[in-house]
């Protein structure tokens, strides 16, 4: 890349063949815009972490990579909103929440979301049951057909994942 500023540099050459890239994925400019400007922004933050643009030797294959992370994320989003619409949907009327506090619902399940990203479907599963539904180790040894020890292991990971997510991504 040439000299001067290299994120800045990187943007000017990479973000229009970006969103073209992207818009060819989604079947949608505004998208295509939205996602790429995301990914740039996480460009720019990991820059102030520990700068790499200046010494990119695939640019393009960087960049996307990025893109991919923050549809991936995107969609994760999407279906979680969906599955809290969904369940918001099957209260009774008597059952009221405020604006507000559905965003703080929203905003929380969507932070526990990405704190778990990564773990297997089953340590997931079982960190969920025993932290929402209050099951037991034995319990959810049954449901998920596996012995205690391993369901004591996929709590040790996903309560590692949650502590290093939250020491990652202070309050």
């Amino acid at each position: 890349m040439p000299s001067g500023n290299p994120l800045a540099t990187l943007y000017q050459d990479h973000q229009p063949w970006l969103i073209n890239w992207l818009r060819k994925r989604t079947g949608c400019s505004h998208a295509a815009a939205d996602f790429a400007q995301d990914t740039f922004l996480r460009v720019l933050l990991a820059e102030r972490r520990a700068p790499v643009t200046a010494t990119l030797d695939e640019p393009r294959h960087f960049l996307v990579t990025i893109a991919k992370r923050v549809m991936i994320d995107s969609f994760r989003r999407q279906s979680v909103e969906r599955a809290y619409l969904e369940v918001l949907a099957q209260q009774p009327e008597s059952f009221e929440i405020s604006a507000e506090e559905q965003l703080s619902l929203l905003q929380t399940l969507l932070e526990l979301d990405r704190m778990l990203d990564g773990l297997g479907v089953k340590a997931k599963t079982a960190f969920l049951m025993s932290q929402i539904q209050g099951l037991t180790y034995a319990q959810i040894a049954e449901q998920l057909r596996v012995s205690a020890s391993s369901v004591t292991k996929y709590m040790a990971r996903a309560t590692e994942r949650c502590l290093l997510y939250i020491v990652d991504n202070p309050l």
